[in-house]
């Protein structure tokens, strides 16, 4: 149970680091030619996005190495991110970055849906190596995280089209994360009902 506990906080750590290192980097950006106004706004996610993108992938390669395992899920995000920072960076074009945790949540959502019309529960494909749960609890957990994706698609939509992009930066570093977190804490008695090894 310990041995978990570390893999579980180190895993956790992973995962932040990416994106505390996006959030430093956009407000501390290097602006050396005093930019001003949109300009500004726009070199700043760039250059916060030049940081994120490498940063993910030595987070994610660091994280297999040490944990020896990788979930399909990171993998597929990780490959989303690339793809929409690098059309971020090529066109200089903030909107990419910003529609990304939107396509991502969407196309993850749509993917259990298309699961659950199969009667199968494609999160437990996606996660099952990390988590021993009755399929029962499987589906379940399925139907709730799909409402939870498509809530987390339409917040990010509204943040970064009516708040402002430094609000957005904020909410994609400590909001997205702490609703995740509230998330997975209110399933704990469906994992507690439902995990084969309840134990651990």
């Amino acid at each position: 149970m310990e041995k978990k506990e570390e893999n579980s906080i180190t895993k956790s750590i992973l995962e932040f680091v990416p994106l505390i290192a996006f959030f430093l980097a956009y407000y501390y950006f290097p602006n050396s030619n005093n930019l001003m106004g949109e300009e500004l706004s726009v070199e700043k996610i760039i250059f916060a996005t030049k940081v994120f993108v490498p940063v993910l992938l030595i987070a994610s390669f660091l994280s297999y190495l040490i944990l020896r395992t990788i979930s399909k899920m990171s993998v597929i995000t990780a490959l989303l991110v690339i793809f929409f920072g690098a059309l971020t960076i090529w066109f200089r074009d903030p909107t990419f970055i910003k529609m990304k945790p939107t396509i991502i949540y969407l196309s993850f959502a749509i993917i259990l849906i298309i699961g659950l019309l199969r009667n199968r529960s494609l999160l437990q494909s996606l996660m099952g190596s990390t988590l021993a749960m009755e399929d029962r609890g499987w589906m379940l957990l399925t139907k709730r995280i799909i409402i939870f994706f498509i809530s987390l698609a339409f917040l990010n939509e509204l943040v970064w089209r009516y708040f402002g992009q430094d609000q957005w930066v904020n909410f994609k570093t400590f909001g997205m994360p702490i609703l995740s977190l509230i998330f997975f804490a209110f399933q704990y008695r469906l994992f507690q009902k439902y995990l084969v090894d309840k134990e651990n």
